[in-house]
């Protein structure tokens, strides 16, 4: 069976990228000592990666050596190709959800970090998330693109980890429950 974890942060208003679809914000806060609040200690436990197309071109801007030592699953309808220096490392994927969790898990995969507003928004559609980590910065963007949208289903999270970091950036970690009556 495998495991479903997001990693994310989100604005006080509770967005992931601002009205222009940028995240420059997230490094607002001074961080002398580049502590990356967990992320290192998180994906120890990650044995892949399944993010959203936008996420994936959002990676491939920031112009760096690609950041992932885990297999990676693009989640996209529209693209037909990834650059061929990550032809090893990154699986286009698309169609019913259960069914690529199907095939990722078929592939060896035990714990799945899903990453990307759109892609974490259909898996809490479907009730597929396991866990949440959500680092939250002290900062009101007004609007952009939200880490959560509308859906039909309350789906009901213990807190069971919350950190403070920079004495400024809370970051919580909850866990799905799913025996609430």
């Amino acid at each position: 069976m495998i495991t479903t974890k997001v990693f994310i942060a989100c604005s006080l208003d509770g967005y992931i990228s601002d009205k222009d679809d940028k995240i420059d914000w997230l490094h607002e806060i001074d961080n002398p000592t580049q502590d990356d609040m967990g992320y290192s200690a998180f994906m120890k436990d990650i044995d892949a990666l399944l993010m959203g197309r936008k996420t994936f071109e959002k990676v491939l801007s920031f112009g760096i050596t690609w950041p992932y030592n885990v297999p990676v699953y693009v989640l996209s309808s529209t693209l037909n190709e990834i650059p061929e220096s990550l032809d090893n490392n990154v699986r286009l994927v698309s169609g019913n959800i259960t069914d690529i969790l199907t095939q990722i898990s078929a592939d060896g995969h035990e714990a799945l970090y899903i990453d990307g507003g759109s892609t974490i928004a259909s898996f809490l559609e479907l009730d597929l998330i396991d866990e949440m980590t959500i680092t939250t910065i002290p900062l009101i963007l007004g609007g952009g693109s939200p880490l959560f949208f509308e859906q039909d289903m309350r789906l009901h999270f213990n807190c069971v980890e919350s950190k403070t970091y920079l004495d400024a950036i809370v970051q919580s970690k909850f866990v799905r429950v799913r025996d609430v009556h």
